[in-house]
């Protein structure tokens, strides 16, 4: 579940995310949601477009998931009802249907799975798990998950669907982040700086002892001081990274970084 007493959790690492400014804002990036809205205007376009949206799809299973299970469907079924949706969205003319241009990836997903799960024919469509090759190979990516990124039997008996989504796609963009930097410090052979350092990377620890984390590494405290900035800095940047791949405009980052805060301090609230 989103364990709120092992600190920061995943509130804590976007706040410090979106309490900071950034420098590129209104810069043009491309990124995998500005590919999809681009449009085939190229040879090979169409190609380059649905491999965006099928990686954008594989990245945010979790709270497609999550939502489905929240609208009153089994695991079992929920899974089933996921693979469905990819597969229509992947199939169908959704694009062109959902009118992606008016909003943000996150926020067109979740109207087009209302409109899956409202349809009567999706809604009791009803098939044997295994007769068709699967989109999410749901084995291994449940196994990875971290723990404190899963939400608990009780938040998704209480929470509103929508809530549970938000709360999905929020931990999502958090654990992804740290996933690539703890990745960039085992490739670098400082595992164990990441290991020590990756519970303070939100400003929001008030425990923080530099003398504590510098006998742990068995270097001076400076040393400490300067990992754990430049560890904070590269987190944020991954961060704003991820979340640039699900927003058109550069300029939306920060608002969309806010939602995700909100969303997760929503959610505190309500489980307390």
């Amino acid at each position: 579940m989103f364990d709120q007493t092992n600190a920061p959790g995943p509130r804590g690492f976007l706040n410090s995310a979106a309490n900071e400014k950034t420098t590129t804002r209104g810069a043009f990036v491309t990124t995998r949601w500005s590919v999809i809205l681009s449009g085939a205007d190229s040879e090979g376009g169409e190609l380059q477009i649905r491999a965006a949206l099928a990686e954008l799809c594989r990245i945010y299973w979790r709270p497609i998931f999550f939502f489905i299970v929240r609208r009153g469907y089994s695991a079992e079924d929920a899974e089933d009802l996921t693979q469905d949706f990819f597969r229509k969205i992947l199939k169908d003319d959704w694009l062109q249907r959902a009118d992606p241009t008016r909003g943000r990836f996150r926020s067109l997903l979740l109207k087009s799975l209302q409109n899956f799960l409202n349809d009567a024919a999706d809604r009791t469509r009803a098939r044997k798990r295994g007769g068709e090759t699967s989109f999410v190979s749901w084995d291994p990516w449940m196994a990875e998950l971290p723990p404190e990124f899963t939400l608990s039997i009780e938040a998704l008996n209480s929470w509103p669907a929508e809530q549970v989504f938000d709360a999905g796609w929020a931990a999502t963009v958090v654990e992804r982040s740290l996933r690539r930097i703890r990745e960039e410090f085992e490739r670098k052979g400082r595992l164990r700086v990441f290991e020590v350092l990756s519970p303070y990377l939100s400003a929001e620890r008030d425990d923080l002892s530099y003398r504590n984390l510098a006998a742990k590494l068995r270097v001076p405290e400076a040393t400490v001081k300067k990992l754990l900035y430049h560890m904070r800095h590269r987190y944020r940047f991954l961060l704003r990274d991820e979340v640039a791949e699900t927003v058109a405009d550069p300029a939306d980052v920060e608002d969309e970084l806010r939602y995700l805060c909100g969303a997760l301090a929503a959610s505190s609230t309500h489980a307390a």
